[in-house]
């Protein structure tokens, strides 16, 4: 692309539902608003981004299942809480002039279109954002799951995991004052060290299908678009 020739032309952004909710149960709009206007930033580059997000600051399935929630029942409501996500981030793009679809897992016609790849690639090429709700509209699979089968659906070229820490440490930073960061490091190293990037299911595609992941700083402001330009941020994973 001409705004961008060193960097990415079409990306998956996994978000965490944690992050939306700014720490607390519910949703923080100013993380929505600032997360939204870093998502603008690129698309105005001609970047075309797809995105998942999480539902744990509302449900999370696997929690209540321990609180004593049938397991099934328990992750179709966290499904629910990444489309009251999703549509949030869906009305603070389209504020900024990004016109916006969500595309859901789980059918509800009167807030979203249903998840059909084909068209999520036109919406894409046409620089429309598209976010998918409702994980993958079935319970036992994580949105972290989703995010790399939707990646690989859509023809994204990474998987960008925006979290609350730098990238991917050879130990808990928190915990090891001696852990290190990693610039790079294989899917098949990150295995052997049995380092923590995503749920095990989201990993295995990724690595199988040699799909890159790029773990950043979603805290940093501009992030997002440095991440997109190719710029050195985080711990990229590839084969």
């Amino acid at each position: 692309m001409a705004n961008n020739p060193n960097g990415y032309r079409r990306v998956l952004l996994k978000l965490g539902g944690e992050m939306f909710g700014g720490g607390r149960v519910g949703l923080d709009p100013d993380v929505v608003e600032a997360v939204a206007t870093q998502i603008a930033e690129i698309v105005r580059d001609g970047v075309q981004v797809a995105v998942v997000i999480g539902g744990g600051n509302f449900f999370r399935g696997a929690e209540l299942q321990q609180r004593g929630l049938e397991r099934s029942r328990s992750d179709y409501m966290g499904m629910l809480g990444t489309v009251m996500n999703s549509l949030a981030l869906q009305d603070f793009l389209e504020q900024r002039g990004i016109d916006t679809r969500v595309q859901t897992g789980i059918t509800m016609g009167q807030v979203a279109e249903p998840y059909i790849p084909r068209r999520a690639v036109r919406h894409l090429e046409k620089g429309r954002v598209v976010i998918f709700g409702a994980g993958m509209g079935m319970p036992y699979f994580s949105t972290d799951t989703t995010a790399a089968q939707r990646a690989l659906e859509v023809g994204a070229e990474v998987v960008l995991l925006a979290k609350a820490v730098d990238g991917v440490y050879s130990a808990d930073p928190r915990e090891d004052p001696d852990a290190t960061m990693f610039d790079r490091i294989t899917h098949e190293e990150v295995i052997r060290r049995g380092l923590k990037v995503a749920d095990a299911t989201a990993f295995s595609l990724c690595m199988d299908n040699a799909m890159p992941l790029l773990v950043f700083n979603l805290l940093t402001e501009g992030n997002i678009a440095r991440a997109v330009s190719g710029e050195k941020i985080g711990t990229l994973v590839r084969s």
